[in-house]
Order: structure tokens, then C-alpha cells, then sequence
């Protein structure tokens, strides 16, 4: 398959939620033994008159007994596991480093092989973040449009300074430098969540990423707030790693009935073509990308992709005679487009 897809939020990215401030005795302000502070202070005067008029607990011992802290069970379950561990040894600090380095590089996203990547229309979708001319600046400049989505949302000097990071997350991305992008957008996103371009860029480097659940879920933000057609591929992409196949329809069907350009249309035919590849329906799958065979005047980047995309799903059907003819039509064009050329070599064998 043309490209690679590598990969929108919890429901932006998995961030937890605190309901309530660790070991608060609830709304009032009360301490963990269940008085206010009002009412300690009134039982310590108290207890200070009692003991200059020598009455009832007077001691001193009584009164450093009365003053202690309760212990709570939660209290004596973590000291009792404390005095079970022993003390905790002590752990060079490039040591530790090292391992939590290690960890990290353990984890594992969600797998999916890929048969059609959206990269192209995910690459696109980024530009929408910045200025056309960009890239040929010194510093990153945000779209002047979500600019002022940031300032009317946060206020001119603090949406200035979200600005300048927004453009630099799109930047990332397109630098693929996905993980600095998904963690500058994602923090803009949750102080400024009425903007669509940082759900956009956070749920575009998780698609990068292959965190294609978080992905799904910060690009319908973004369209939900900002029409945008092309995210709409690599949200469809999204749905079918999910394996999420109504959605993949229903977003396939907004893609046509939007009249995007060709490129846009052409990716989303690959993702929905690739789905019903993926439920085991070659010919479904080859009727879908029949348009992309139509004659052309000028072949662009989008009609090599469709063509590798049926060249494939012929050779999978086993029928030869049709891949050769797609692959061979993609390497007159282009000759070393992917692996084209291993591809002819090794058909019907």
C-alpha cells in the first residue's frame, strides 16, 4: 500500500479527572476526621480552660493524648504495607531514568495492518493550521482565522501565546514529529476546546501515531466545530482500524455528497474500498475504486494511489492478468513508485 499510517484524545487523550481535592472531607471544607476548622479551634480553647482551672484531663500527658491526630484505617493499612516493604532502596537517578526510558518503549499501540493509508490527506489536513507560506519563515505563524479564535476564547495576550504553540504542533506534525505535536495540541485543546484546529492537530498526530481510538474521537471535534473536509479520510481510516464499519460508510457517504476535490474523494474511496477488503469482499472492494479508472488528461499523485490500491485487490483475488495490468500502468508513470516493480516480478507466482 502507497505510504505508510502511522498515527484523534481522549475521549482526547485518556487525561484522568479529579472530582474532588485528595483527602478533602467533602464539599464544606471539613478535615478527614469530619469537623470544621471552626469547631477544632473552639474545642481547643476549651480544653485550655479546663486545664488552667486543674479540672478533668488537666495531665499533661492527657492533653498530648487529646491533641494527637486519629488515625484513620486507610492511615494504618498504608503504614502497616510500609512496615511489610522495609525502606524503599535507594535508586540512581540515571538508573531509574533508564527503565521508565524502557517502559515507555514497551508500551504498544493498537495493531492494524495497514491496506490503504491516508498520509497524503493526513499531510494535507495539517496545512490548515498555517499560513501557506509558512515554511519559509523563520517562525511558525498560525492561520490568522484561529488566531482570533484564541484570542476572542482566552484573551489577547494569553491566545497570543497559544497561537504561537498552536503553530508550532502543526509544525511538529509536519515535521513528523508526531508525539510533541499530539502533547502541545492536546493541552491547547483543553483550555481553549471551542477551537476545531487543535482538536485537529491532536487527533491528526495520534492518527500518525496509531492511537487511532483517541484519534476518532478529537477529529469529530474538530468537525463537529469546523466543517472540514480533509480530515474526513483519515477519520474514516480511524473507524476502519476500529473495525467501526457503519461509520466508515457514513463518513464515506459525507465525503461524496460533500463534492471535495479529487484528492480528498480519492482518499476516502481507498479507506472505504479497503474496508470491505478487509471483511473479506474483493469484488465489493473493486467496485468501489471503478471510478478511479476512468481516463485522465493529467495523472496526479491520487490516481497512482487508486490504481496500487486495484492492482492489489486484483493480485489478492488472484487474478493476474488485471494487476499486471494496473502496476504496469503505474510503473510507465512512475517506476519506482512503492515497490511497484517487485510487485510485477512476483504476480501469478
Amino acid at each position: 500500500m502507497p505510504g505508510d499510517r502511522s498515527s484523534s484524545s481522549s475521549r482526547r487523550n485518556d487525561d484522568g479527572r479529579r472530582d474532588g481535592k485528595p483527602g478533602s472531607g467533602g464539599s464544606s471544607g471539613g478535615s478527614r476526621s469530619g469537623g470544621s476548622r471552626d469547631d477544632r479551634g473552639a474545642n481547643d480553647r476549651g480544653a485550655n480552660r479546663s486545664d488552667r482551672r486543674g479540672g478533668k484531663g488537666s495531665g499533661r500527658d492527657d492533653r498530648f493524648k487529646q491533641d494527637r491526630p486519629q488515625l484513620t484505617e486507610a492511615d494504618r493499612r498504608s503504614m502497616d504495607v510500609k512496615r511489610r516493604r522495609g525502606p524503599k532502596p535507594e535508586v540512581d537517578p540515571a538508573v531509574a531514568k533508564e527503565q521508565e526510558r524502557a517502559k515507555i518503549e514497551a508500551r504498544t499501540t493498537e495493531q492494524w495492518i495497514d491496506q490503504g493509508s491516508v498520509r497524503g490527506a493526513a499531510k494535507a489536513a495539517t496545512q490548515r493550521a498555517g499560513s501557506p507560506d509558512r515554511a519559509s519563515r523563520d517562525a511558525p505563524e498560525l492561520d490568522p482565522e484561529i488566531a482570533a479564535q484564541l484570542n476572542d476564547a482566552l484573551g489577547a495576550q494569553r491566545g497570543a501565546r497559544l497561537s504561537e504553540r498552536l503553530a508550532q504542533a502543526s509544525e511538529a506534525l509536519d515535521r513528523e514529529r508526531f508525539d510533541e505535536a499530539k502533547r502541545i495540541a492536546t493541552s491547547i485543546a483543553k483550555e481553549a476546546p471551542g477551537v476545531a484546529a487543535a482538536h485537529e492537530v491532536a487527533g491528526l498526530a495520534n492518527y500518525r501515531l496509531g492511537r487511532y481510538k483517541q484519534a476518532a474521537a478529537s477529529l469529530e471535534i474538530a468537525h463537529d466545530l469546523h466543517e472540514n473536509q480533509e480530515i474526513l479520510p483519515p477519520l474514516a481510516d480511524c473507524y476502519r482500524a476500529l473495525e467501526r464499519w457503519s461509520a466508515v460508510e457514513r463518513v464515506w457517504l459525507l465525503i461524496r455528497e460533500s463534492s471535495p476535490r479529487h484528492d480528498i474523494l480519492a482518499e476516502g474511496r481507498i479507506v472505504a474500498a479497503g474496508a470491505l477488503a478487509d471483511r473479506g469482499d474483493l469484488p465489493a472492494a473493486i467496485e468501489t475504486m471503478m471510478p478511479a479508472t476512468k481516463n485522465t488528461k493529467s495523472v496526479k499523485e491520487h490516481h497512482l494511489r487508486q490504481w496500487y490500491v486495484l492492482a492489489d485487490f486484483y493480485d489478492r483475488l488472484n487474478d493476474p492478468i488485471k494487476a499486471r495490468r494496473w502496476f504496469a500502468t503505474i510503473a510507465e508513470i512512475d517506476p519506482d513508485y512503492v515497490d511497484v516493480q517487485t510487485r510485477l516480478r512476483h504476480i501469478g507466482r
